[in-house]
C-alpha cells in the first residue's frame, strides 16, 4: 500500500531530469577527459562502455527499483528489507553528508570566478603588481597568472595543512550564497526541486553546445580532438585502465549515496524505472563523451598556442644569438637548427643551452590535468587567449555552477529524505525548517574549507570521504538484494511495479557479474591503499610556485582513518543494535517480503 501523504513528482519527466541533473556533474567535465587523456584517448571508450553495461546500468536500475518499491529514503528502505540493514542507509547518509560539506565549496569557487569574469581584464590573465608597484609579484611570475589566481587569490592557500589561519571572507560569502541557492531549490522538497531541474538539467547542454561550436573553430582545436579519438589500444592490456573505467562509471552515476533511492521514492508505484535507468545512464555517458570533445578542442587550442609560442621564443633566441636571417630559420624546423648550431658553434651554443626549450605539441597534449586544475587553471588559461574572453568565462563558470548545483540537489535529498521518513522529526519540523537546518549545518562545517589550509582538507574529503565507503555500501546492497532478500522475491517486486519480470540480463548482472566487479574494485582499493604507504597531499610551495608532494602529519592520517571507517561502521553497528533490541523484546528473526514491510513502516 502506497503512502497517501507522500509527495510525488508531477510527471516522469521531472524524475528523469532530476536523475540527469544529479548524475551529470563536474566529473563529466573534468574527470572523464583526464582519464581519456591518461589511458589512450579513444581506446578508453571501450572499457568505459563495457563497464557501463556490466556495472553501471544494472546497479542504477536496482537502486531505482528499491526506492520506488519502498517509497522511503535509504534508511527506511533498507530497514524495510531487513531490520538488520538500516545501517546501509545510515552509511549512505553519512557519505552524502561528507560529500555535501566539500562539494558545495566547488560551487563557491565557481561563484568567485563568475563574479571576477565581469572585469575589463580577467584577473587571472596577468600577474598583479607588488606592494611597491615596481614590478609584478615574484611568486606569480615563478608560477603563472592562472595558478597564482587560483591558489593564492582564490584559496589563499597555506604552505601546509598544519598552517591554517583566518577565514577567507570572500570565499565564505560565496559559500553562503551557494547554500542559500541550494536551500531555495529544495525548500519545498520535490515540488520545488521538480521545477528547478528543468533548468539545471538542460541549460548546461546549451552552454556545452555553444562551447563546442566555439571550440572547434579555435586554432589548433582539431589537434586536441584528433588526440582524443586516436586510440592507443595497448592501454587495453593495462588493468588500471579497466579499473579506472569501472570506477568512473560507478561514481559518475552516483551509486551508493542514497540519492537515487530518495528520488525514486517519490515515483508512482507503476512508474517504468527500468527504461528510465537505461535512458539516464546512456545520457550520462553520452554527456561525458560530448564534454570531452569540448574539453579536448579547448585543450588542443591551448597546447597549440603554447607550442607555437615555444617555437617563436626559440626562433628569436637563435636569431639574436647567431645573427641568422629570419628567412633561413623558417626554411627548416627549429629542431634542425638547434642540432646544426650545436655542432657548428658548440662554444656559442653552450652559453644558451640552459635557455633552449624542447618544443613538442605531443608533449603539450600528453600533459594530463584533472579535477580543479583542469576546471580552474587549464580552462581559465585557454579562455584568456580567446577573443571576448569575458563572455566565454561567464558562460563557462555559469555552466560549472549549474552542473554543481544539479548534483547538490541529489546530495542534499539523500540526507533530507531519510530524515523526513523519521516520524518524530517530521512531526517536529516543517519541510522548510528541516531543510534549512540541514543546509545551515553543512554551511557551518563547510566554512573550514575557506581557511588557508581548507584546500588540503577538501582534498582529503574528496579522496577518502566517499571512495572506500561507496564501494562497500553498493557491494552490501547488491549482495542483500541477490542473496539475503532473494533474487526471486525481488523479481516479484519488480513484476508488481512494472507488470513484467526482469529479463535474464538484469538477473545475471545482479547475481554474478556486478558483485564480482565490485569485489575486485574493493580489493584493488585496499591493496592500493596499503601499498601506497603514508598518505600524501600536494602542498603549495611559494618559492617554486608549484605544488609539491608532502606527507600528511599524524593528525591528518588519523582523520583519514576516521573518514574511511565512520560511514561503513554504521552497517555492523546498526545490525548489532537491531539484534540486541529485538533479542531483548523477544522478537523472532523473520524474513518478510518488501510488500508486507512497506505498509507497516
Amino acid at each position: 500500500m502506497e503512502k497517501e501523504s507522500r509527495p510525488s513528482w508531477d510527471n516522469p519527466m521531472q524524475f528523469i531530469l532530476a536523475c540527469v541533473s544529479y548524475a551529470v556533474g563536474l566529473g563529466n567535465v573534468w574527470r572523464f577527459p583526464y582519464l581519456c587523456q591518461m589511458h589512450g584517448g579513444g581506446g578508453f571508450m571501450i572499457p568505459y562502455l563495457v563497464m557501463l553495461v556490466l556495472e553501471g546500468i544494472p546497479l542504477f536500475c536496482m537502486e531505482l527499483a528499491i526506492g520506488q518499491k519502498m517509497r522511503l529514503g535509504s534508511i527506511g528502505a533498507w530497514s524495510a528489507i531487513s531490520p538488520y540493514l538500516g545501517g546501509v542507509g545510515m552509511a549512505s547518509v553519512v557519505t552524502s553528508l561528507y560529500l555535501c560539506l566539500y562539494y558545495n565549496v566547488i560551487n563557491a569557487w565557481s561563484f568567485w570566478y563568475l563574479f571576477h569574469s565581469f572585469q575589463a581584464v580577467l584577473p587571472w590573465s596577468q600577474c598583479p603588481v607588488n606592494t611597491n608597484r615596481t614590478a609584478f609579484v615574484e611568486e606569480c611570475e615563478v608560477a603563472s597568472p592562472t595558478q597564482y589566481f587560483f591558489f593564492r587569490q582564490t584559496l589563499n592557500i597555506s604552505p601546509s595543512i598544519q598552517q591554517s589561519g583566518g577565514v577567507h571572507v570572500g570565499q565564505a560569502l560565496c559559500l553562503l550564497l551557494a547554500w542559500i541557492i541550494v536551500y531555495l531549490f529544495i525548500v519545498r522538497g520535490v515540488k520545488s526541486t521538480g521545477k528547478v531541474v528543468y533548468f539545471t538539467a538542460t541549460f548546461p547542454y546549451l552552454v556545452l553546445l555553444v562551447y563546442l561550436i566555439r571550440g572547434v573553430t579555435l586554432h589548433g582545436a582539431l589537434n586536441g580532438v584528433k588526440y582524443m579519438f586516436t586510440p592507443k589500444l595497448e592501454q587495453l592490456a593495462n588493468p588500471q585502465t579497466w579499473i579506472n573505467a569501472a570506477t568512473q562509471i560507478f561514481f559518475s552515476l552516483g551509486l551508493g549515496f542514497g540519492s537515487l533511492i530518495a528520488f525514486s521514492s517519490y515515483n508512482h508505484h507503476n512508474n517504468d524505472f527500468e527504461k528510465q535507468a537505461i535512458a539516464v545512464s546512456l545520457i550520462n555517458s553520452g554527456t561525458s563523451i560530448f564534454a570531452s570533445v569540448v574539453t579536448f578542442s579547448i585543450y588542443g587550442f591551448k597546447a597549440t598556442y603554447n607550442y607555437e609560442n615555444c617555437l617563436e621564443r626559440m626562433k628569436l633566441l637563435l636569431i639574436n644569438t647567431f645573427d641568422l636571417a629570419e628567412e633561413s630559420i623558417h626554411k627548416q624546423n627549429i629542431s634542425f637548427w638547434i642540432s646544426e648550431l650545436n655542432q657548428t658553434h658548440p662554444d656559442q651554443f653552450g652559453l644558451i643551452s640552459s635557455r633552449v626549450e624542447h618544443c613538442s605539441l605531443e608533449q603539450e597534449l600528453d600533459t594530463a590535468v584533472e579535477g580543479t586544475g583542469l576546471a580552474f587553471i587549464v580552462y581559465s588559461e585557454a579562455i584568456t587567449n580567446m577573443p571576448a574572453a569575458q563572455l566565454w568565462s561567464v558562460l563557462y563558470f555559469f555552466m560549472l555552477l549549474l552542473l554543481g548545483m544539479g548534483s547538490m540537489l541529489g546530495n542534499v535529498m539523500a540526507i533530507i529524505t531519510p530524515l523526513r521518513d523519521f516520524k518524530p522529526l517530521a512531526r517536529s519540523f516543517s519541510n522548510e525548517t528541516l531543510n534549512g537546518l540541514v543546509c545551515a549545518f553543512c554551511l557551518l562545517l563547510g566554512i573550514g574549507f575557506t581557511t588557508p589550509a581548507g584546500n588540503y582538507w577538501f582534498t582529503m574529503f574528496n579522496e577518502y570521504g566517499a571512495t572506500f565507503s561507496l564501494l562497500f555500501i553498493v557491494l552490501i546492497e547488491v549482495f542483500t538484494v541477490s542473496y539475503i532478500y532473494g533474487l526471486k522475491r525481488f523479481e516479484k517486486d519488480v513484476e508488481d511495479m512494472l507488470g513484467r519480470r526482469p529479463g535474464w540480463y538484469w538477473k545475471v548482472m545482479w547475481a554474478a557479474v556486478s558483485p564480482l566487479l565490485l569485489i575486485s574494485l574493493f580489493i584493488f582499493y585496499i591493496i592500493n591503499y596499503i601499498q601506497g604507504g603514508v598518505p600524501t597531499y600536494q602542498a603549495w610551495d611559494k618559492e617554486k610556485g608549484r605544488l609539491v608532494v608532502t606527507e600528511y602529519p599524524v593528525f591528518g592520517q588519523a582523520f583519514i582513518g576516521v573518514l574511511l571507517v565512520s560511514s561503513v561502521s554504521c552497517i555492523p553497528l546498526a545490525a548489532l543494535y537491531a539484534f540486541c533490541t529485538r533479542h531483548q523484546r523477544g522478537v523472532p528473526v523473520r524474513k518478510g517480503s518488501a510488500r508486507s514491510r512497506t505498509s507497516s513502516v
